[in-house]
């Protein structure tokens, strides 16, 4: 079978080197008998005819065109028919098949015409008038009709197959093609996707961990129990650090087993909370309103990854204060339920340094601006009137 394949797939590949041995192969068949015979005119007109079979696929334009000025020359030398003569149903064939649209439809019509070209010089120089000559006559025309017309039609279908395979082949190429380009996408979306939790994780609990540390260093001489302290919120902010960091990491792997803890939400604030005051942040927090299942409203629940999305704009947001706003700054946290979207809003009194692109490269807040994105939200952050820093986030959801 693979070889058959091989071999198909070669005759595809080189048409001309096909059609060239075939046409010798006829050549060699029909013209020397002639040349036996005799009658080297009929040898050279049979050739003539059949020549042009080598280039039947690849330029059947001319080739048709060179069997038509042949035929027409014998026709005017009223040669007779000869053997070379079946290079004109191959010829059409070939054009209905693998030429233009206007070549087809020329090759059936010079085919019917010739037919009839033939049939009455033939008659008209070499019999004899009469009811039966002209019946044989016709007879003939009409076969030769037929020869004309199946040559034409088996070319037309072999042409509509081809220009199907052609178009399943370009469907192919641009399914594939597509297929690249979304797993391309896909994967960039899910380096953007790990790039963003790797920085929530990791920025949170580095950013918690330096503070505490150098507090516990200070604080070793004059008030150890204070650094005893700062150390077990260090170990505990490590150790939910490398949890997450595992549960990530599996789902990479793709463990079945690994995503089985809930993603935070809006419920884990009060632990997120702690996990800052316990690193030093003087922070309030101020909710107004209420989600959409306590008030009664008709409106939809936010959905797990836009509840973590508002998780991690809040810890981000929290973290550069920690990172940037300097000592003794003290942060604001308000969540407001609104008609159609939660706002979000994080403000220090702070330096406002996490303003300068110059810290950390600004990967936080395109982070945070990429999480709302996906959710139809807006994140306005920059520097707050009268000193400070402010972080402003709407995150929608529906109405049902």
């Amino acid at each position: 079978m693979d070889r058959r394949h091989a071999l198909y797939n070669w005759f595809r590949r080189n048409p001309f080197k096909v059609d060239f041995a075939a046409a010798a192969l006829l050549v060699l068949m029909f013209g020397p008998v002639y040349l036996y015979a005799g009658r080297p005119l009929l040898a050279l007109v049979s050739c003539a005819l059949l020549a042009p079979l080598a280039w039947r696929r690849t330029r059947p334009v001319a080739a048709a065109a060179v069997v038509v000025l042949v035929c027409l020359v014998q026709w005017a030398l009223v040669v007779q028919p000869v053997a070379g003569q079946i290079a004109v149903p191959l010829v059409i064939y070939a054009v209905a098949a693998y030429g233009p649209a206007w070549a087809s439809r020329s090759v059936l019509v010079l085919g019917l015409v010739g037919a009839v070209m033939l049939t009455t010089r033939y008659y008209s120089s070499s019999a004899e008038s009469g009811i039966q000559d002209l019946t044989v006559g016709a007879t003939y025309t009409v076969l030769v009709w037929m020869l004309v017309l199946v040559s034409w039609t088996l070319g037309d279908l072999t042409r509509v197959r081809r220009l199907q395979l052609q178009a399943l082949e370009d469907r192919n190429r641009r399914l594939e093609i597509e297929q690249q380009q979304e797993r391309q996408l896909a994967a960039a979306d899910e380096r953007s996707h790990i790039a963003r939790e790797m920085h929530d994780i990791v920025a949170h609990s580095l950013a918690v961990i330096i503070t505490q540390a150098d507090g516990a260093r200070y604080a070793a001489a004059a008030r150890p129990e204070l650094a005893t302290e700062a150390l077990a919120t260090i170990a505990g902010t490590g150790r939910n650090s490398l949890a997450e960091m595992r549960r990530l990491l599996g789902v990479l792997r793709s463990d079945e087993q690994s995503g089985t803890r809930p993603q935070p939400g809006l419920a884990e604030l009060d632990e997120l909370f702690l996990g800052f005051r316990a690193a030093g942040l003087t922070l309030s927090f101020e909710q107004g309103g209420a989600p959409s299942a306590q008030a009664g409203s008709s409106r939809r629940r936010l959905p797990p990854g836009a509840e973590l999305t508002a998780y991690r704009v809040i810890q981000e947001a929290l973290t550069n204060v920690i990172k940037h706003a300097g000592p003794r700054a003290r942060a604001a946290v308000t969540l407001h339920w609104r008609g159609r979207a939660l706002h979000i809003e994080v403000r220090d009194d702070g330096r406002g340094a996490a303003a300068d692109p110059s810290q950390g490269g600004g990967n936080g807040l395109r982070g945070m601006a990429e999480r709302i994105a996906l959710y139809d939200g807006s994140l306005d952050a920059g520097p707050a009137s009268g000193g400070g820093f402010r972080v402003s986030a709407f995150i929608p959801y529906s109405e049902s």
